[in-house]
């Protein structure tokens, strides 16, 4: 031992300098969990740099970089899925990845792809949007302040979150869909619609004020007010109760089916349903630097 301290410092001493671990890759995409697309197909080399957006899937994931969509998926994929439109190889400013679908948002335009009953984009859709979100059978956008949903229109699967309220229809910021339920914030409060089997349409007093982003699980929804993470709905995997460590100085929230996934300082924190080993956070995000989050069902993505 001390032969090997004796060399570094010879080494100082005539001016060397030790090896140093090579800087990051800027917008690098890093996964984990190993439900569908994460554990099975590994990250295409061009998302592993450049990368601006990203956005976490049932069994597919998406980037964007120069304007392009990036989708890498699990080989079994339905094929209307699996093949993404030429429309979205360039001028693409947002992207959401669902189930059995994916959105782009193109010069104001929403553009579709997977299974035709979801991709059946309305006209008002296709002019003027300004944010785009996908659950597994239904869609969201944002137009001039209003919340415009579609999607498969079946008894046994539209539980009310494809009717949007009144409330929601102008003066909307953020929207974000869950399984059977929808949020949307206006003048900092959540509106929510749809299934209320798991309490997740019960807005806490707490949300209904000074909210700066929202996310929606299966059935739990999320808000995030003054750095604080608020949570209410389903919570047999404790979901919805907000560790220590999230009730300040988180600057963004995601939501799977089961667990919630929050940035704070640029590291990621995630609770609770482990299922999917949603939880083991690689060695690689624990570093840090980490500028974007996103969460599919089981799995997570992030971007640094």
């Amino acid at each position: 031992m001390r032969k090997l301290l004796g060399a570094t410092a010879a080494l100082l001493l005539f001016g060397a300098v030790p090896a140093m671990a090579a800087p990051a890759p800027i917008g690098e995409v890093l996964t984990w969990g190993t439900g569908g697309v994460s554990a099975r197909v590994p990250i295409p080399d061009e998302a592993k740099s450049g990368v601006t957006a990203i956005s976490a899937g049932w069994s597919q994931n998406l980037a964007l970089k120069d304007g392009q969509v990036i989708q890498w998926n699990v080989p079994e994929l339905e094929p209307e899925l699996a093949r993404v439109p030429v429309e979205v190889w360039d001028g693409v400013s947002a992207i959401a990845a669902g189930t059995y679908h994916n959105l782009a948002l193109k010069n104001g335009k929403v553009v579709c792809w997977g299974r035709w009953i979801e991709c059946k984009v309305p006209e008002d859709a296709k002019s003027g949007v300004t944010a785009i979100a996908v659950n597994q059978e239904y869609s969201l956008a944002l137009k001039n302040g209003g919340v415009i949903a579609w999607g498969w229109d079946h008894p046994n699967v539209n539980l009310g979150q494809l009717n949007v309220p009144e409330e929601a229809k102008s003066g909307v910021t953020a929207i974000a869909p869950g399984l059977r339920h929808a949020l949307a914030l206006k003048d900092g409060k959540v509106i929510a619609w749809g299934s209320n089997k798991h309490g997740q349409l019960n807005v806490p007093e707490e949300a209904q004020s000074g909210v700066t982003a929202i996310a929606a699980g299966a059935q739990h929804s999320v808000a995030l007010k003054n750095g604080k993470v608020i949570a209410w709905g389903w919570n047999l995997y404790e979901q919805s109760s907000v560790p220590t460590i999230a009730q300040s100085g988180v600057t963004a929230i995601a939501a799977g089916s089961q667990h919630n996934t929050v940035l704070k300082d640029g590291k990621v924190i995630v609770w609770n349903y482990n299922g999917q080993g949603q939880m083991n956070i690689p060695a690689t995000v624990k570093e840090g630097g980490i500028t974007q989050i996103s969460s599919g069902p089981y799995h997570n993505l992030v971007l640094r």
